[in-house]
Order: C-alpha cells, then structure tokens, then sequence
C-alpha cells in the first residue's frame, strides 16, 4: 500500500494522531501488545485488542489476527490494529512513515531505517538520528511543535495542569496486584472517596480520589499492575463530562504536528526524487 502508515501505539494521545491520519485519506496499522494499558479506554483504538473494535467520534479501528486479516481491513479503508510490538510486519509491509506513539519516554526500537519516513511523539527520540522528526507532547506552549533536529523536552515526571492541578489529577497503585474497579469512567469522585482496590500479596489495598472531580480514565478492570502504575486520571472540570468521550485537545494537537510533519517529508523526499 503505497502510502500506509503504521502507528507504534493505540493509547489516547496515538488515536488522536491516528484519527487525524485516517480522516485525511492515509491507510493506517495500529501495533499494540497484548495487553494494553490505557486510561483513557474511551477513546483509546487500543482497547480494539480486547472488544475486537473500538469507536472514536466515529472512527472505529478493528482488532486483525494477523497480517493478511490486517490488509484486508486496510484495503476497504477500515483502521487496523496487530498486535505486533516488536513491529516484525513493518519489513514485509514497507510503510511509507512510522510513527512512534508510545510514548514509554525512551526509544523502544524505533529506527530511520523502518520507513522513508519516521516520527516520534514526545521525549526518548532525537530527530536526525533515531528518527525523521520529533513531535512535542509537553502541555503549554510548544505543545505539537516539530522538531527535525534535536530531542523534545525532557520528561518531568509530573502531569500537566488542569484547573490548578497537576499531579493530584493522576492516581498510582500503591502496591503491585490484581485491579478491582469501584466507579467507572464518567463517574464523579470526592476526595477521599476509593476509587479502586488492589488484590496484593498485603491484602486488599484502597486506591483513593485525591482531588473533586470527573473521573475521565480508569484502567480495565483485572489489569496486573506494579507498584506505582497509573491507574485513574480526574479530571477537576465536573461540568466536562463529554470531555470522556473525545480526543483531548492535547491528542488533537499532536495529530496535527504529525500530519504536518509527515507531509513535510513526504514533499520533501518527492522532490529529492525529481
């Protein structure tokens, strides 16, 4: 397929990119592994690994066994997603871009090599040498910026704000175990109130709203977590309740700068070619 792209990722912040891409023509393959850990799962693509298909604002990428199942797909212009993480079918398929949504922070495997053209999303990457362009994923004022030389800013550890909060808007489990869902996604939450348990070696561990507010992310409920590992989102806007529904307006942004990028290149290479 001449101008397939393929997505390393289908959490909330790759379906945003690859919503834009699919809405302006391009074939996409989604890579995921085989137990994904979004949030956001309502508007993730890659909770099609567990339902078999997952909508987005009308879009909706299906789950393929395998690589001939996948082009199938692509070929009657459906959204497809493999689980693939080490990204074995991107030799056989010979993408024209490979776009890194991980978004671990760190390279994963990602190489210029894969594709006439590579992005990434966020830090961990450095355009020029692992990959064509960077693609900025801090909130605030170089939020979508491309980078073609050089890293995006360094990872800070802290969630960005909304409403006044950072941190407090993002919930860990306390200790490693088994999840066990109390509310749901689109539930509010008092301070205080138990969000979720976890089945751990110590018992039955409360996990507790730190903030008022929406609960706009919760991990699936069984999910095997570690020690540390973000489970819920809250978002302190209440009133926001369709915000659980739609891409964010970070997503949305990021989508652009990859688009953009990727046409840049794509333009680019064609005139080199002449």
């Amino acid at each position: 397929m001449k101008n397939l792209i393929i997505v390393r990722g289908g959490g909330d912040l790759a379906t945003g990119t690859i919503a834009k891409l699919a809405h302006c023509g391009f074939p996409v393959l989604v890579l995921e592994i085989d137990t994904p850990s979004a949030i956001r799962r309502n508007v993730a693509f890659s909770e099609a690994v567990y339902e078999g298909w997952k909508t987005v604002e009308k879009q909706t990428c299906f789950w393929a066994k395998d690589e001939e199942q996948a082009l199938q797909l692509l070929k009657k212009g459906k959204i497809a997603l493999l689980v693939d993480p080490k990204g074995n079918c991107i030799s056989h398929l010979k993408p024209l871009a490979v776009v890194d949504a991980i978004l671990a922070k760190k390279n994963l495997g990602t190489t210029m090599s894969m594709a006439p053209i590579t992005i990434a999303l966020g830090p961990g990457f450095e355009a020029g040498v692992d990959v064509h362009a960077v693609v900025e994923t801090k909130r605030g004022h170089s939020l979508g910026r491309i980078y073609y030389e050089g890293t995006a800013i360094p990872n800070t550890g802290v969630p960005g704000v909304i409403a006044g909060f950072g941190k407090e808007r993002v919930l860990h489990s306390p200790v490693a175990g088994v999840i066990q869902n109390k509310k749901r996604i689109t539930d509010t939450v008092k301070k205080g109130e138990i969000v979720a348990w976890v089945e751990s070696v110590e018992g039955k561990i409360p996990i507790k709203a730190t903030i008022d507010g929406l609960l706009r992310g919760l991990i699936r409920d069984g999910f095997t977590v570690t020690k540390g590992f973000k489970v819920a989102d809250i978002d302190p806007r209440i009133q926001e309740y369709e915000n659980c529904f739609t891409i964010s307006d970070k997503a949305r942004c990021i989508g652009g700068g990859v688009l953009e990028a990727l046409l840049y290149l794509k333009n680019k290479n064609e005139k080199v070619s002449l």
